[in-house]
């Protein structure tokens, strides 16, 4: 899935500036309060005790309403796509989908919201966007339309949904502006035959993690220790933003917006990045997660740490040659504790739109408990812990339950208050400066620490701190 995250951001900052100019923040503001307390004071006219039931009940009451959806072109909006159909036939709510590439996603919404035209009923919003929305009120707060047992019945289960998700891609100011629907986190892969072989256990610390690399490296003909994405800019960022929070580092402070890329726990953590990349393919410096990806499974490197969306690759036997010597772990702690990145999309209800609860429906069946198997097994990404758990599903993919844990890790810097991305108007500027730099240091042009200095001082001036 990996949703193109890290090049797009670059376009999101560039289109959040072309937009914001337009917006005072307060459009639709008059029809939210005219639809304030609207579900609470919904009645269900019918039982919802069963998916069968409320499905009569919603059918009486809305059936011939058409709801239109805005979302990005992605696995999961194509399962929810052939899940339409029989939403149509259980409710009579007509769908209209407008799907789109996720570069141009945003711009639309906020065009929409902007203009108060009210296109769309249902959005489908990056976790990075949220804070965003919910401060312009570009969408409804959901918290209301959850605790109606009447409009979100038992067997939806919000609470089954994994709680880094939950509470780290969906919630402004400690309300609840969508539904998770897709994700990730990161992880480890390595060779378990090679483990085996010379009897290594997989890594559990930032220190056992580059002591196996190394011991790994030149091991044998044509094997690296580790292979990672490392390229320079936004994509050598990120490959530090994987080990970088379980250092106890970070760009900046996210409560005082302070840069803090000279704070010895970044530095510390910066060196360890360039170390663990000298055990590394000599070309690591040109790797996107796809060159990452490409060097694992083609059997080059011991161990991989990346995106736990590209694990059914690793996995497949027609795209990768060790398919079958495959183990995962979490990222391994550091210094600091447990840490993990997390990233990942939700179903929203657009403050403009005219048909509320017949919107509320369709998000309610199609990321139900009750559905989320048919979801998953259409293509959708896994956000719900009894998912992860179930054994048909792991049977498949072996790498759930480890993915679990790793969200579990992720929940850790959530429940710390830290964004995992920065929360910044400026973040492309501030990807792409930190990822030169990070670059630099690791192909000798510079050392670590100066490579944190000139990376200080540059942030500073992006951020007029």
């Amino acid at each position: 899935m990996v949703k193109k995250w890290w090049s797009q951001l670059v376009v999101a900052v560039v289109l959040v500036a072309l937009v914001s100019a337009c917006s005072s923040g307060s459009g639709g503001s008059k029809n939210a309060e005219n639809t304030k307390g609207e579900a609470a004071q919904s009645s269900a006219g019918g039982s919802t005790d069963t998916l069968e039931a409320w499905g009569k009940t919603i059918k009486e009451k809305y059936s011939g309403q058409e709801i239109k959806l805005a979302f990005a072109s992605h696995p999961s909006t194509e399962s929810f796509q052939k899940m339409t159909g029989d939403f149509e036939k259980l409710t009579g709510i007509k769908v209209k989908w407008e799907v789109m590439e996720e570069t141009y996603l945003k711009n639309k919404q906020l065009l929409d919201f902007t203009g108060k035209t009210g296109s769309y009923d249902v959005l489908m919003v990056d976790g990075f966007w949220m804070s965003e929305y919910g401060a312009k009120k570009v969408v409804e707060p959901l918290d209301t339309f959850i605790g109606n047992k009447d409009l979100t019945p038992a067997w939806f289960d919000y609470e089954d949904i994994v709680p880094a998700y939950r509470n780290g891609i969906s919630k402004y100011n400690d309300k609840i502006y969508g539904i998770p629907t897709a994700g990730e986190t990161r992880f480890v892969a390595y060779r378990k035959d090679l483990f085996e072989k010379y009897d290594k256990q997989p890594p559990k610390t930032m220190a056992e993690f580059l002591e196996l690399a190394k011991f790994f490296n030149g091991k044998e003909s044509g094997l690296y220790g580790v292979s990672m994405r490392a390229q320079r800019g936004i994509h050598a960022a990120s490959g530090l933003m994987t080990v970088m929070y379980n250092f106890g580092g970070g760009f900046m402070d996210q409560k005082t917006g302070a840069v803090t890329m000279t704070d010895p726990k970044t530095v510390e953590a910066m060196q360890f990045y360039v170390d663990l990349l000298k055990n590394a393919p000599k070309d690591v410096a040109s790797y996107t997660h796809e060159e990452a990806l490409s060097a694992f499974t083609s059997g080059k490197a011991a161990m991989w740490l990346d995106a736990t969306a590209l694990a059914t690759r690793i996995l497949d036997p027609s795209s990768s040659q060790v398919y079958d010597k495959v183990g995962f772990v979490p990222t391994p702690e550091g210094p600091a504790g447990k840490a993990s990145a997390l990233a990942g999309w939700n179903m929203s209800l657009s403050a403009l739109s005219k048909n509320k609860e017949a919107a509320w429906a369709f998000i309610v069946y199609m990321n139900s408990k009750s559905n989320a198997k048919t979801y998953v097994q259409g293509g959708g990404v896994p956000v719900r812990t009894s998912i992860y758990k179930d054994e048909e599903l792991v049977a498949a993919d072996p790498s759930y339950p480890v993915q679990l844990e790793a969200l579990n890790d992720a929940n850790v810097l959530v429940e710390k208050g830290i964004s995992w991305i920065p929360p910044h108007e400026k973040l492309g500027q501030i990807l792409d400066r930190v990822g030169y730099y990070v670059s630099a240091a690791m192909t000798g042009e510079m050392t670590v620490q100066e490579a944190a200095q000139k990376s200080q001082t540059e942030l500073e001036d992006i951020v007029g701190k």
